[in-house]
């Protein structure tokens, strides 16, 4: 299976992402865990993601699953579902040079009825050779748009 030509530009970020993660709110206590982040190409003009997060004695905490999309080399879209009750619908930008590919998407969060309230979700992804940094800030429960997500993580596949 070939990688659709629209996003061939992503193709070194397919594969699996795993590394140290901190995460921390102004509603909530820091915490550490263990991030993992798996980008499949299923020769569609998207990408596949599935988020996985443990607990330091190896317990399950989070999962998301979503999509990229390329619509032209600098521009990504991203769909994701997030088992806590909350949809991400949003728009980004894409920058890649010899050395380093760096991906931010701003969306807008749906939130079921008896879920906790998100407002916005703002993403950073910078994949320098065979390490991917990941940051994310959220706007939810009345706090404006805060640092909630950083992780460091090493290709693993």
């Amino acid at each position: 299976m070939s990688m659709h030509p629209s996003i061939a530009h992503l193709a070194r970020l397919v594969g699996t992402w795993r590394g140290d993660a901190h995460g921390e709110y102004p509603t909530i206590k820091s915490f550490e865990y263990v991030d993992q982040w798996e980008f499949i190409d299923v020769g569609r003009p998207f990408l596949l993601f599935v988020e996985r997060t443990w607990n330091a004695d190896g317990a399950p905490m989070h999962t998301e699953t979503g999509y990229l999309r390329a619509p032209s080399p600098e521009t990504l879209e991203i769909i994701a579902a997030i088992p806590t009750g909350q949809s991400e619908l949003g728009t980004g930008t894409c920058t890649a040079s010899e050395h380093t590919l760096s991906l931010t998407t701003d969306a807008e969060v749906r939130t079921a009825p008896s879920a906790k309230q998100v407002d916005r979700i703002v993403r950073r992804y910078e994949l320098q050779g065979d390490e991917l940094t990941y940051e994310m800030d959220m706007s939810a429960v009345g706090q404006g748009l805060t640092l909630h997500l950083q992780s460091r993580m090493t290709r693993q596949a």
